[in-house]
């Protein structure tokens, strides 16, 4: 019983965007207006250079083109279900978390890992759709393919951590949009979304190296197209996982200060 309630809180929100067709063929149309328009970007880029910060036109496009599908897993629409940590705290619902048999921590992660299956499976089909286009190169081998995956498995759940704690948040202030413009800005830049961070300057790219964000998907990326290689790959795997606990370590604090926050009052 307890793992079918758990089903039942993954698939709430890719029920409501399956639901929604118009909604699902909006996601659509930007997904190929963004693939095509990064990799004519990229190819235009590379049109009188072979190289440039170590990267070929083929790995930028690639790398590029694999940034706007990864952003996928984590694009859907929360508003849209009324099922977001600032709408409850809004309208007072957010005490509902904390009366379920389901504690609130856990049916926030179901809740997440429903989208984040929900959104794989969009980047999974644009990336085979792009692979047989010619438009990203494949992994160089099969040991590529396994660490990249195992990769971008750590920098979701990094990124999941991120985006909880931002939500927390909401606890203390009730209200957190301004510090979600100012994460995903963040996250965009220091992640290496808006352009490959070889492309900053040496004293950015230090300073990335300071913060979760590049965990998330500079890292992954990275390998896959081969600039960083596999012999440094145990390494960046191990910064990405204590990455993972630290910020389990901090929201799961987070989340007991949070709970003698809540008051429910009357039945």
């Amino acid at each position: 019983m307890a793992v079918l309630h758990a089903w039942r809180a993954a698939r709430v929100t890719p029920l409501g965007e399956l639901h929604t067709p118009p909604r699902m063929t909006a996601v659509l149309l930007r997904l190929t207006v963004q693939v095509v328009l990064v990799a004519s970007l990229w190819t235009g880029l590379y049109a009188h250079t072979g190289t440039t910060a170590g990267l070929t036109r083929d790995q930028a496009v690639t790398y590029a083109v694999l940034a706007v599908l990864a952003s996928r897993l984590r694009e859907l629409d929360q508003y849209a279900g009324r099922d977001s940590v600032i709408q409850h705290m809004h309208y007072g619902t957010i005490v509902y978390w904390y009366l379920r048999p389901l504690p609130p921590q856990r049916y926030y992660a179901l809740r997440a890992l429903g989208e984040q299956l929900y959104g794989f499976a969009w980047a999974l089909g644009g990336y085979a759709v792009a692979l047989a286009a010619g438009v990203v190169e494949p992994p160089r081998s099969a040991a590529v393919a396994g660490v990249f995956a195992l990769s971008l498995l750590l920098g979701q759940w990094v990124l999941y951590y991120i985006m909880l704690v931002t939500d927390q948040w909401c606890f203390w202030a009730l209200r957190n949009n301004a510090a979600v413009m100012i994460l995903v800005f963040a996250q965009n830049l220091l992640s290496g979304v808006y352009a490959p961070l070889w492309f900053f300057p040496d004293w950015f790219v230090t300073l990335s190296a300071f913060m979760p964000f590049q965990a998330t998907l500079s890292v992954p990326l990275s390998l896959y197209i081969g600039r960083i290689p596999l012999s440094d790959a145990a390494g960046q795997l191990a910064i990405q996982a204590a990455w993972v606990v630290i910020l389990a370590l901090l929201t799961r604090f987070l989340w007991h200060r949070a709970a003698r926050r809540v008051i429910s009052q009357g039945g």
